[in-house]
């Protein structure tokens, strides 16, 4: 995809990520006030220690703050702590207690948080696909769209709810633990700080090479899970002509190669983590050694000591820590830039001025020329005039722009302008509201989608209000209502995924019984009675006429006999109109309309 050529700003990630932070932010916040809290709980404990230590067991003078020393003189002084331990141990309890409630009170939040977020994510990303124009999908796989729609937003979420919401309680740790740290022995904070630039600078260092790799490993991703999803939903033509093992070559490739981009991640990660594994033990064996010579030499007391290393500790994990930050960090910022290619994309959008005009009028393409991108030109200089209430008809061979016609009418490709012009009832398309348009435009494509949803939900998909009576109607029109009768669950008969529990002249009338529910003034027909007999196919189109006389139909097919009754016919070769007429008159005319009819005629005969 094209995330991969396009690099978006930081300043607009940041924004993106803003935008979906709106509804969990309120969460966001209490969670890190509850990191604050666990963070000072975790300060005060060894301050507890150094105090029973030194002053209530060692008898010596400590060197706190004037209001810790006021609180032990009210509980009776340091002498009498030492007689009565037991509440220096209820002190640890309750700062014990009050770090279990702030640790709760913080995954509770950050879980709502995290989840809110989540939700926010996906139903924007859905909503902006659903607008996205019919070119954009045809640019970008299925797979890789659904990828970034579930695994890129689980990274963006498992960095803000297990790291980021975490920073606000690093930076605590680091500020409390250093301010501590001095107020016992600067010369050994100093020491324990010396080694610190040099583990954050490895961690920038690394953090490049993380991203790129993330990056490459993720679009593979995407490549092997759109690979997944093709071979899934097309597995009946795999089978149908043996191309298990070749499709099992196919993936085992693709596979191999994004296994080995992770095994090279892994190496990456392993020399980033073991360097830093090495840097922070010799930061703790310098704070270990020069705290004991320190000890003895009267500068540190005991209890100082034990409290500089626990601080310590607590310092070296926020350090740790920032590596893996930012290699969290780099894989979120690769999701949210997949994400955002999503987002930026632009989505289909009406002129200011654009209304809702009467959709019964005709049917006229003016000069109408239309390349596909990085194409050549498929369509020349397209002239003709439908009559409203008319049948069209439309023949040609593969490749002749037949199809490309229908979705120009119905704006799933844009005409650009000056590449001419397509009315209706006198009203350029370009000036008619999309969602107006494609109401009252019923198409049944070249190949019908149906979902995995009951046959009666399919049918009625377009107007779920409708009852069971108006949907066998419709089923009825399109000879489809006797077959359905025939299945042992009736109208409640699951669909495959894709309709592949039916017949492919079965998945055809379904899709047409679809189109005739919505009752539109405009109806196209792709192709799409091609997997019907000939009398099914004649069937349905009595019935189509005989139900909606006055709508304008517009027939495309290969078949001559499914176009014999229209009102006109255009025949294509080659992205042109070459003939054109009704079809006694192109069967006569010498042309390709009546080389094929004779071919098909001597076909029916034999």
């Amino acid at each position: 995809m094209e995330s991969s050529k396009k690099h978006i700003p930081k300043q607009q990630n940041l924004s993106l990520l803003w935008q979906f932070l709106r509804g969990a932010k309120r969460y966001f916040f209490t969670s890190m006030v509850c990191a604050a809290i666990t963070a000072l709980a975790d300060m005060l404990e060894p301050q507890i220690f150094r105090a029973a230590i030194d002053c209530a067991i060692g008898g010596k003078d400590g060197n706190f703050p004037a209001f810790v020393m006021a609180l032990a003189e009210r509980l009776g002084g340091f002498s009498y702590l030492g007689e009565n331990l037991w509440i220096m141990a209820l002190a640890i309890i309750a700062v014990a207690v009050c770090k279990v409630v702030s640790q709760y009170a913080f995954r509770v939040n950050n879980t709502k948080a995290a989840e809110t977020l989540v939700k926010s994510m996906r139903d924007r990303l859905f909503s902006h696909i659903q607008r996205l124009p019919f070119s954009w999908h045809m640019h970008n796989r299925t797979g890789d769209i659904i990828q970034r729609c579930t695994s890129d937003i689980d990274t963006t979420r498992n960095f803000l709810s297990e790291q980021l919401t975490s920073l606000f309680r690093i930076v605590v740790l680091l500020a409390l633990s250093v301010t501590f740290m001095l107020s016992m022995h600067p010369a050994l904070t100093l020491l324990a700080l010396l080694p610190m630039p040099v583990i954050i600078l490895y961690s920038f260092y690394f953090h490049k090479k993380i991203r790129e790799g993330f990056m490459e490993c993720d679009e593979n991703e995407g490549k092997l899970s759109a690979m997944a999803q093709e071979n899934l939903t097309g597995v009946r033509v795999v089978r149908a002509f043996g191309q298990e093992r070749s499709e099992i070559d196919k993936f085992k490739k693709q596979n191999d190669f994004y296994t080995s981009l992770w095994v090279n991640m892994g190496k990456v990660l392993s020399r980033f983590w073991s360097t830093s594994d090495i840097l922070s033990g010799v930061q703790v064996m310098l704070v270990v050694i020069f705290g004991a010579v320190f000890c003895v030499n009267g500068s540190l007391t005991e209890g100082e000591y034990i409290a500089f290393i626990s601080y310590n500790a607590m310092l070296i994990w926020p350090i740790r820590q920032l590596g893996r930050m930012i290699s969290e960090m780099s894989k979120a910022g690769v999701s949210l830039e997949r994400i955002a290619y999503i987002l930026n994309s632009p989505v289909e959008q009406d002129d200011p001025d654009a209304v809702e005009a009467p959709m019964d009028g005709d049917i006229c393409f003016e000069h109408v020329n239309f390349a596909y991108e990085n194409a050549p030109q498929l369509l020349h200089d397209i002239s003709f005039t439908m009559k409203a209430g008319t049948t069209l008809g439309i023949l040609g061979g593969t490749g002749s722009g037949k199809s490309t016609l229908m979705l120009l009418l119905d704006k799933l490709y844009p005409l650009e302008e000056g590449c001419g012009r397509i009315t209706i009832g006198g009203t350029d398309i370009r000036k008619i509201k999309t969602d107006h348009l494609r109401r009252n435009i019923g198409m049944v494509l070249q190949e019908p989608f149906l979902f995995s949803r009951t046959i009666a939900e399919n049918i009625g998909i377009s107007s779920p209000e409708l009852n069971l009576e108006a949907i066998r109607s419709a089923a009825a029109a399109a000879a489809l209502d006797s077959s359905i009768c025939s299945f042992a669950q009736g109208y409640e008969t699951m669909v495959g995924e894709r309709g592949v529990t039916l017949s492919g002249g079965q998945k055809q009338r379904a899709a047409i019984a679809r189109t005739l529910l919505q009752d539109t003034p405009i109806m196209v027909f792709d192709d799409s009675l091609s997997a019907v007999d000939t009398e099914t196919d004649a069937l349905i189109r009595q019935s189509i006429a005989k139900r909606f006389g006055k709508a304008s139909v517009i027939l495309i097919s290969h078949r001559i006999t499914t176009l014999s009754a229209a009102d006109k016919i255009l025949v294509l070769d080659r992205g042109r109109i070459v003939e054109e007429g009704t079809h006694e008159a192109l069967k006569c005319s010498g042309g390709i309309y009546q080389k094929i009819y004779e071919a098909q005629s001597s076909v029916q005969e034999v």
